[in-house]
């Protein structure tokens, strides 16, 4: 889906104006929520709870208040009519790195767990705001897959126009980015003059996660036996000394951080289960997954979620044999399965990703659509919250012209916290104004061109002095008198000049 949206823009960036046909409304903070909003008329996808024909949803301080077919408006609550309009709960994305400032990846080590996703959050980013009128409400960002054991990640609401300290969703446990397979090993990628760094197959990818884990454990029993010492009131004890990069390993140990792993083929999926229950964690979530069908039962045993890709494969050597089954074999086998994005643009139409697992595997229409609300919710530990149209639960909630699993579903709002932050009309109606501000930036920053050329013609016009006479190459140079040779510093010269420099020689 396109859309076409408000961007302001200084004079400075009016050229970048006239490259760039998509933009979004300047992000002005958004207007204070009604207290009490009520969507009436719908049909209600609960996603948990069936569906509601001429069903409503009662929404009050950003809470779902109320659901089912007979809810009357309280007095003074702003009403949005959804007849013929289809109210499901926002999307959510399982596997994205929109609102990034700068690289995704902190690629110099393959253990770089002391990186941080949410310290480069930018609520600036434009794909907040084209991600929202595709109907997503959360996504999961991720640290890029060049590293066996990559940097931390964040779970964020799209709240476009709230400052970066606001995207974060509250209460969200952490995670961590994993990678094995190509990427992590980098095989095909070098930089010239530099040696190429470790590991550099598959089997040294294992062990640098396993490396990496037996340094946590050590330094996670270090760090017990100090604080046990410290419970039963032992003095002048020293501490162990701390370390950025495997405190976010011990809590993954502790069970306070998921694990999220990037990975394809299925021994490497099978090696890292392995290596989770040697050391005793779990691995949240498989990324990507490709061959999943193959080791379903395997997966489903460990207690792992799976988020896949609807049908993206044979883009490199090892997603050669993914299939576009993978998601409906798995979830037929036991285990939760999302549909993901990996790709802000891909992320505007999860709702159809979603819904070619129907063709592809035979999902229900319920099936479908869990695979991008309750069913990334439960992975990400947020099922409380979001994921489906319940009572007590946040008003994360979109509405579309059509069931959202067709091709001609286009959504007309998004609501997160019951605020209103994708308007599908009001959108519509801003682009006669930003295509007039447009074309007026663009003039300016032409006639400003024109104003520079000119001082630059009149810069290059020969002048009407005459010109210098230059000395004559060929004369030689006369002798300097020893009167104008330089002379030595005195002594009280050297001393003040030490003093102004530090006495540096």
């Amino acid at each position: 889906m396109r859309v076409h949206s408000m961007f302001r823009v200084s004079l400075c960036a009016a050229v970048l104006i006239g490259a760039v046909s998509l933009r979004a409304p300047a992000a002005p903070p958004p207007p204070d929520a009604p207290p009490v909003i009520l969507i009436q008329n719908a049909t209600v996808l609960t996603v948990t709870k069936g569906t509601i024909e001429h069903g409503s949803v009662l929404i009050k301080d950003g809470k779902i208040a109320e659901v089912g077919a007979g809810v009357k408006a309280p007095s003074g609550a702003q009403v949005i009519d959804g007849t013929g309009m289809f109210v499901t709960p926002g999307i959510i994305d399982c596997h994205s790195h929109i609102a990034v400032d700068g690289s995704v990846n902190e690629g110099s080590i393959s253990v770089s767990s002391i990186a941080n996703i949410a310290e480069v959050l930018d609520s600036d980013d434009i794909s907040i705001y084209r991600d929202l009128a595709g109907g997503v409400t959360t996504a999961n960002v991720l640290h890029g897959s060049a590293n066996s054991i990559g940097g931390q990640t964040i779970v964020i609401k799209l709240r476009w126009g709230q400052p970066a300290a606001k995207l974060p969703f509250e209460g969200a446990m952490p995670g961590i980015k994993f990678a094995l397979g190509e990427n992590p090993k980098r095989s095909n990628f070098s930089i010239p003059g530099r040696e190429k760094r470790y590991p550099a197959s598959r089997m040294g990818v294992e062990e640098t996660i396993r490396a990496a884990f037996t340094e946590a454990r050590d330094y996670k029993n270090a760090w017990d036996a100090y604080n046990k010492k410290v419970a039963a009131g032992e003095k002048n004890l020293i501490p162990p000394r701390r370390d950025l990069r495997l405190d976010p390993l011990v809590e993954v140990l502790e069970g306070k951080r998921y694990v999220h792993s990037h990975c394809y083929r299925e021994d490497e999926i099978l090696m890292l289960l392995r290596v989770a229950k040697e050391f005793g964690f779990k691995v949240r979530t498989l990324q990507h997954v490709l061959e999943g069908y193959k080791v379903a039962d395997e997966i489903a045993a460990a207690g792992t979620g799976a988020s896949t890709f609807s049908d993206w494969w044979a883009y490199k050597v090892e997603a050669y044999d993914a299939i576009p089954y993978n998601a409906a074999i798995m979830t037929r086998r036991g285990v939760l399965v999302s549909i993901n994005s990996d790709d802000a643009e891909e992320a505007t139409h999860l709702n159809q990703e979603a819904a070619k697992t129907m063709h592809y595997g035979g999902l229900t229409h319920d099936e479908a659509l869990k695979l991008v609300t309750i069913n990334p919710a439960i992975q990400l530990g947020i099922d409380k919250r979001v994921g489906s149209i319940e009572v007590g639960k946040d008003a994360d909630l979109v509405i579309y012209n059509h069931d959202p699993l067709s091709a001609y579903a286009v959504v007309q709002k998004t609501l997160i916290d019951g605020r209103v932050y994708f308007d599908r009309q009001k959108d519509i109606a801003a682009r006669a104004d930003l295509e007039k501000e447009k074309k007026a930036l663009l003039e300016k920053e032409k006639k400003s061109s024109k104003k520079d050329d000119k001082k630059d013609a009149d810069a290059k016009k020969p002048s009407d002095k005459p010109a210098e006479k230059k000395p004559d190459a060929t004369k030689p140079e006369e002798k300097k008198k020893p009167e104008d040779m330089p002379m030595m510093p005195s002594a009280d010269a050297a001393t003040n000049m030490s003093s102004v420099t530090g006495g540096a020689r």
